[in-house]
């Protein structure tokens, strides 16, 4: 923190000592920079993957969607210890070791980390082993053990392994001429204990068997061998059978599944030359990186779990014995083998709104009034007609696009594929470093460039995480710029599931403003004066802090709602203090990670934190000022995290259209109002989950919105 904001407080921390005085007490002044303010990064973040997990024992989430957060968890925790737990053993290993606000060096906060994760991970399988698969049970879903097995189902699932996974499995013995082999990041493996000898007279004792990638890890056994219901077999399962014909002649003593988690960021240094073919190199190491931690089916003998944990160099802190699949994440699979419509979330048709629906010419629309859509309660759409309506409109001269995630089959893509090839000047500025999705927006710049886009690739050592369209039209006799602007990705799956907002507009100032990024994005030159957005790395940090400090100024007039992923950033959650201390509301609602601390007496007993966890993902970023009763709303592509707000190309736009602007504050209202899905964050750093209080009805914000906007 800089000493800047520090000393911004001083005024305040004397008033408070004043106020003391006067009642004839002299409390200490507070500092509001000191550890104790804030909270860990990573153990916020754990906390929010533990909320996940809690929705798997919600009964009001149907039982398969309570069976894939249970998964989402696994996924989430994988993602954990590939970046964040990687990143603090990196620290460690290279001798650079940094301190967040809460001050908890990285070899401590490893030790905190690995107590947390055990302990949710404990609590995770016995969610599964004791409640999902008994209630599945219930349902007559039945995981088949092997133990369970009739002679029907033992003779289909021996012909199966001979047909399907015998081919293809292979097998390694660990002897010196063959050493341990490298695995693939969270692949699922065996260490097999062998007596006796091979072909060749060689004794072993040990072998490694890799389960192929390529094949599925739940299959369903046929109805005619079962007695009724759905009957799924795992892999393992397969493989632990007849693990004997795998080494012929040998006697497989035991058969134990584990599975290693290994660095999976990726580091790519400032001045290269060419992007895309560091990138696709790093891409080849990915798999192979450092491990970070090493799950272990419980019932492997200590003797090979100490001789894994010598081999990845880890310790008992990176070890997880687990009562069950070591990959969780693959029951996911659950909900495409069985068919029970009962059992998972209602369908639902997004809402198209009716001037939409009812018109032939979205630009049309777009220039009588800006539109404002809520994903995926409101379909997405719309912005794909947008794209696809100005490839094919001949009065449209050039089209430019940012893209950080878009998926594999994109209807954005083919529609600016589809435009390059009538003629049109046609820019994609891709993101390649979109973690995790960098393949596939290799190879996507690719096929744009064969279609004839110009690509860029952004700005190296800032992600391009802005989501904007430009379109520019002629229309009597002159150009007229449309624009898109998004919290979201332009991902049409993303959009079904996670919430986010889009504003469609033809503003004549956001037009100029959005026109001068891309030439920033694509050219070189001195940052361009903006006239309405607020922009990262330059103007966006500056301006949010501007906005909170100016509420501050009015006191317990002011009132501050942020809805936003993260809050991490130091000097951000210092003006939040500041406007605290100033007898100013703020309502924080903030799903995931919050360093934030509320509810200290003289520093933040007027912040309230809550995080809303259900049905579809918040995702949705909006900065909302009182302004002193002249309200100001933006949404905006940025978290309230370092990399959001000084090491990413970032935008925030105003919602200025009176009745939409109105709109937007109302949906914030629905979430300060959730009584069930949302989760308060104790000053402890505890949070505890709303229930409605006796004979107050409930009100999930994400069931209102839906049957709001949808009538569903």
């Amino acid at each position: 923190m800089s000493t800047e904001s520090a000393n911004a407080l001083t005024p305040a921390n004397e008033a408070l000592e004043e106020q003391a005085a006067g009642a004839g007490e002299l409390l200490p002044a507070i500092d509001p920079t000191a550890s104790e303010n804030y909270f860990n990064r990573e153990l916020s973040h754990l906390q929010f993957n533990y909320r996940v997990l809690q929705q798997a024992l919600d009964p009001t989430h149907p039982l398969l969607n309570r069976l894939i957060f249970c998964c989402i968890f696994s996924s989430n925790m994988d993602e954990f210890f590939e970046i964040r737990v990687a990143g603090l053993r990196q620290q460690i290993k290279y001798g650079r070791e940094s301190v967040g606000p809460d001050g908890m060096l990285p070899n401590q906060l490893l030790s905190e980390i690995s107590q947390v994760a055990h302990q949710y991970i404990a609590e995770q399988y016995d969610i599964l082993n004791n409640v999902l698969i008994p209630e599945m049970e219930k349902e007559n879903i039945h995981f088949v053990r092997r133990r369970e097995w009739t002679a029907a189902q033992a003779e289909w699932v021996r012909r199966y392994f001979e047909d399907e996974i015998l081919p293809v499995v292979n097998p390694i013995g660990l002897d010196p001429s063959h050493p341990f082999p490298r695995l693939v990041n969270k692949s699922l493996n065996f260490i097999v204990e062998l007596d006796g000898k091979d072909a060749f007279g060689r004794e072993t004792g040990m072998a490694i068997v890799p389960a192929p990638r390529s094949l599925p890890r739940l299959v369903r056994l046929p109805d005619e061998v079962c007695d009724g219901g759905d009957n799924l077999v795992f892999l393992s399962s397969m493989i632990h059978a007849h693990a004997d014909e795998l080494f012929p002649g040998m006697e497989v003593k035991g058969c134990y599944q584990f599975r290693l988690t290994r660095n999976a960021d990726l580091e790519l240094e400032d001045d290269l030359e060419d992007l895309a073919s560091a990138l696709r190199g790093e891409l080849l190491s990915r798999r192979f990186g450092d491990g970070v931690r090493l799950e272990v089916a419980d019932n492997c003998p200590e003797e090979l779990v100490q001789f894994l944990l010598r081999e990845f160099g880890l310790t008992e802190r990176d070890l997880y014995q687990v009562h069950g699949p070591v990959n969780l994440t693959r029951l996911m699979a659950v909900s495409g083998l069985v068919e029970r419509e009962d059992l998972v979330y209602p369908g639902f048709s997004p809402a198209v709104p009716k001037k939409i629906r009812n018109s032939e010419d979205i630009f049309d629309v777009i220039r009588q009034k800006p539109v404002l859509l809520l994903h995926p309660y409101e379909s997405f759409t719309p912005v794909i007609d947008f794209l696809r309506q100005a490839a094919k409109d001949p009065q449209v001269l050039a089209i430019r696009q940012t893209l950080y995630r878009t998926g594999a089959d994109s209807e954005i893509v083919e529609a600016l594929m589809d435009a390059a090839r009538r003629g049109k000047e046609v820019t994609a500025v891709i993101e390649l470093r979109a973690r995790f999705d960098e393949a596939e927006n290799l190879e996507l710049a690719s096929r744009l460039q064969e279609a004839g886009v110009i690509v860029v690739y952004g700005v190296v050592g800032f992600k391009t995480h802005a989501k904007m369209i430009l379109i520019v039209r002629r229309e009597e006799g002159r150009l007229k710029r449309y624009v898109h602007l998004g919290t979201g990705n332009y991902h049409a799956g993303n959009a079904r599931l996670y919430t986010d907002y889009s504003l469609l507009s033809c503003d004549d100032a956001l037009g100029d403003d959005v026109n001068k990024l891309f030439q920033q994005l694509t050219g070189m030159g001195k940052a361009l004066k903006i006239k309405k957005l607020f922009h990262a790395p330059f103007t966006l940090h500056k301006k949010l802090i501007e906005l909170i400090d100016r509420e501050a100024g009015y006191g317990e007039k002011g009132h501050i709602v942020f809805k936003i992923n993260a809050l991490t950033e130091p000097e951000v959650m210092l003006a939040l203090y500041r406007a605290s201390q100033a007898g100013v509301r703020v309502d924080l609602i903030i799903r995931g990670i919050c360093c934030l601390r509320p509810g200290v007496s003289g520093l933040s007993e007027n912040i309230h934190v809550r995080s809303i966890i259900g049905r579809f993902l918040e995702h949705t970023r909006v900065y909302s000022f009182g302004n002193n009763g002249k309200p100001e709303v933006y949404c905006s592509s940025a978290d309230g995290m370092v990399r959001n707000l000084i090491n990413r190309v970032e935008v925030a736009f105003p919602v200025e259209d009176k009745d939409l602007a109105e709109r937007l504050r109302g949906e914030l209202d629905a979430y300060l109002a959730d009584n069930c899905q949302s989760w308060v964050l104790q000053a402890d750093g505890q949070y505890v989950q709303n229930h409605p209080a006796e004979g107050e009805e409930r009100f999930a914000s994400q069931l209102v919105l839906l049957e709001r906007l949808t009538g569903k």
